[in-house]
């Protein structure tokens, strides 16, 4: 438990006050509904749904204005580069903000269906209460005010059905088109989708215009209500409820008289305004990015299908590590996809490499080898990465493509050599890529081998130490490694460093940096699937102690 607290104890406590505020709302607007006077005939009609349904709808509003937040890039960016309170703990919790954008999502689905389902009985209990003529209160107040707006009951009538209310009014249509786009949005953001079906992904996800929208109008019509301030003074529902079943045409009593009812406020709005207008002005910076003009300088083709493009743009900052988001009009208009960049800031262009890993990825590259159609480009923005050299000892974990952030770190650590940057605070790096095959190593050899040597040069051999792990291999390979272990090239790669054959094996590579670096914070990075993730996070807990004088191991992972 100890080990995990180094890892998340920021984020248990955001997730703790997610929760609690959620509890919070959702308690207190449910014993309000469910105890205050002024709804107690709409009780005796509704009975505890009203409150199920009240309590679920201010949570619903409370998660619909955070969804929008953690995909406010340039905002989080901001957040991460410049603001000075943005400690170590804060960063790593912005690099989450994937995972708590779904966990609001799921969040939201759920109380959907709360609400959803209370109402269904709301309006089941309204149109009993209508069609009652036992003289019960729930059928008294359904008769009163059918030809004025003081009504309670929305359903006037007897050949009014449930169905009807739902998909004619403007909360019962409104929630009808809002589940359906929630559902619609959260079944196609599975992994599977995204992974192999990203444009369904991509469409479906813009239905949260929809939902905003009917979110926002949901409650106008305001069909459940309650009684008004000033029918409250006049008659009481504790001192006069009683007499409602039991008047008759001549009753002169104070209580004789009709209460009267007005709906409950739409406050939607209220929660979701300053989101709104936040993520407006952050889709308008996005667009007028967009429409800068981007120079592609140059275009590699890379064995195992990888293109790289090499390009320019007036005004481009980067920091290591930071991704782009980025679109070929030519392909498709509207779809915009992220990239990790993998040039260094200290050279004249920026850089990506793709892998086809898709429809789009392969259009993308069959198009560039024919001819260089338009890109726009969006970004930089911030991830994990950025913070690699702000840790004494940082180790890299990069699976196939997912190497492309340590290029840009690799390749800044070399410009820094050349330039003799003495500001550099890392001390150390641990570099570990994971391969299928071969052709993947190609593109990155050069930079390996050049930092080798700049090392050497400058008398720091010891500061990268990188391990190559193919995972996919035949019997010829293996033999051929064989026959020629005690030559000083590996046959793989042609470096210096020997290929490993089969997957690392982590408890040992954490222990052997924890011994090498007893008393150092650990920076760990992976660009890598989940499974790996899961692994690596494992051995940080592992091998971390609350010991201020032993080794601490912070995991950090690629998110976008």
């Amino acid at each position: 438990m100890a080990n995990w607290l180094v890892n998340h104890w920021f984020s248990a406590a955001v997730l703790a006050a997610w929760l609690g505020i959620n509890i919070f709302l959702f308690t207190y607007y449910f014993l309000f509904f469910d105890r205050d006077e002024r709804y107690f005939y709409t009780r005796a009609i509704l009975g505890s749904a009203l409150a199920w349904a009240r309590a679920s709808a201010k949570c619903l509003n409370f998660n619909s204005m955070l969804i929008l937040l953690p995909v406010c890039r340039n905002l989080l960016s901001f957040l991460r580069g410049t603001c000075s309170c943005c400690r170590r703990t804060l960063r790593k919790q912005l690099d989450h903000n994937l995972t708590f954008h779904k966990l609001v999502a799921y969040a939201l689905a759920l109380l959907t269906a709360v609400h959803t389902i209370a109402h269904l009985f709301n309006l089941e209990r309204y149109n009993q209460s209508q069609r009652a003529t036992d003289g019960s209160l729930p059928a008294v107040l359904s008769d009163m005010h059918l030809q004025g707006s003081q009504w309670l009951n929305p359903i006037h009538s007897n050949e009014t059905t449930v169905e009807y209310v739902a998909f004619t009014t403007i909360p019962g249509l409104t929630g009808v088109i809002i589940t359906l786009a929630l559902i619609l949005m959260v079944t196609s953001s599975t992994e599977f989708i995204r992974r192999n079906y990203f444009e369904l992904f991509w469409y479906t996800h813009h239905l949260f215009l929809v939902y905003f929208a009917g979110l926002v109008i949901h409650g106008i019509a305001g069909l459940v209500r309650g009684q008004t301030e000033q029918s409250m003074a006049e008659v009481h529902p504790y001192r006069c409820a009683e007499y409602l079943t039991k008047r008759n045409q001549n009753c002169t009593h104070s209580c004789c008289k009709d209460p009267e009812f007005r709906s409950i406020p739409a406050e939607s709005w209220k929660w979701v305004l300053a989101p709104i207008i936040l993520y407006v002005f952050e889709r308008i910076l996005r667009v007028w990015r967009a429409q800068q003009k981007v120079v592609v300088k140059k275009v590699v083709m890379h064995p195992a299908r990888v293109l790289e493009l090499q390009m320019q743009k007036k005004g481009f900052c980067m920091e290591v590590g930071q991704y782009i988001f980025v679109n070929c009009p030519a392909i498709s208009p509207l779809e915009w996809h992220p990239f990790t960049l993998t040039s260094a800031p200290e050279e004249d262009f920026f850089s990506i490499h793709i892998r086809a890993a898709g429809d789009w990825t392969e259009r993308l590259i069959d198009t560039f080898q024919s001819e260089t159609p338009r890109i726009e480009v969006d970004g930089p923005f911030g991830t994990a990465s950025e913070d690699v050299f702000q840790y004494e000892v940082a180790m890299l974990v990069g699976a196939g493509i997912g190497v492309t952030p340590f290029a840009s770190i690799l390749k800044s650590i070399w410009y820094k050599f050349q330039q003799a940057d003495q500001t550099l605070k890392t001390k150390k790096i641990y570099f570990y890529w994971i391969c299928r095959d071969t052709g993947a190593f190609a593109w990155f050899n050069d930079l390996l081998g050049s930092l080798e040597q700049k090392m050497a040069e400058s008398g720091k051999a010891d500061f990268l130490t990188y391990r190559l792990f193919l995972t996919g291999w035949n019997n010829s390979m293996a033999n051929n490694v064989a026959l020629h272990f005690d030559t000083a090239t590996d046959t793989v790669t042609g470096l210096r460093q020997k290929t490993f054959f089969g997957r690392p094996r982590w408890n040992t590579e954490f222990a052997v940096v924890a011994a090498a670096h007893p008393r150092s914070v650990v920076g760990v990075f992976l660009c890598g699937p989940e499974a790996l993730a899961k692994s690596l996070k494992k051995s940080c807990h592992q091998h971390s102690s609350l010991d201020p004088r032993k080794v601490k191991f912070y995991f950090n992972k690629e998110n976008f």
